[in-house]
């Protein structure tokens, strides 16, 4: 982690930049921890529970990030994704990862960049579902710059994620959020686990992650006023 940079107040929600959206996982505990949310994606997010822009996230925060008190960056996973290095093999897909930290370290704004577990991030912390009683286990990796997050201790897992895995059922506490076949879970059962009530789109909620790993977030980053007394 960079040293601590203290988040601005003026009274007011401390304002937050959430860049490549989507329908607004990260927004949402963001949101419960006390910021206020602006998101940002190339796309329309007629679902994202903020205010929005769309735009592209790099060219965006090139020219406002300085603007915001913290920003929270999750680019597009598919590079990196264990599930598409298998089934997408031979596709090419961007990589934003270096570009938006390049981006956010000019900005001299506390920030946090998101992404699987096999993205080419330093390991500042890593949050699983388990850690939070959810429904998915859905490891993240974060890197974090300007402030100071506690890892919380990875708990065992209860068991095995629901569904079939060649040609056998297996049931679990857990749903694989992602995809349509292989018995996954409803979209009831998706809104559940991974605390995503405001979207009923099985793409927009397997895009997310659970708000609860940035209500952790966004919470120590306020408590501690990025502070290092975590």
């Amino acid at each position: 982690m960079t040293q601590p940079t203290p988040i601005r107040r003026d009274g007011h929600r401390p304002r937050l930049l959430d860049l490549f959206s989507c329908a607004g996982g990260a927004a949402m505990g963001y949101h419960r921890a006390g910021f206020e949310v602006t998101g940002v994606d190339i796309a329309e997010q007629p679902n994202y529970p903020f205010g929005h822009h769309v735009a592209d996230a790099v060219e965006f925060a090139a020219e406002h990030a300085a603007e915001y008190d913290f920003i929270h960056a999750s680019p597009p996973c598919q590079t990196h994704s264990a599930l598409t290095k298998g089934t997408n093999k031979g596709r090419a897909y961007p990589d934003f990862l270096g570009p938006i930290r390049d981006v956010l370290t000019r900005s001299g704004r506390p920030f946090v960049i998101e992404n699987v577990a096999g993205a080419p991030l330093r390991r500042d912390l890593v949050l699983c579902g388990e850690m939070f009683g959810l429904g998915v286990i859905r490891h993240r990796v974060f890197e974090v710059h300007g402030i100071t997050v506690q890892q919380l201790a990875h708990r065992p897992h209860r068991g095995r994620v629901a569904g079939m895995r060649h040609g056998q059922w297996f049931t679990g506490p857990y749903y694989a959020v992602y995809g349509e076949g292989g018995g996954k879970g409803t979209v009831a059962q998706w809104q559940q686990a991974m605390g995503i009530p405001w979207t009923n789109v099985r793409r927009e909620i397997a895009e997310a992650i659970p708000p609860a790993y940035t209500h952790w977030i966004g919470t120590q980053a306020l408590t501690h006023e990025g502070s290092a007394a975590a």
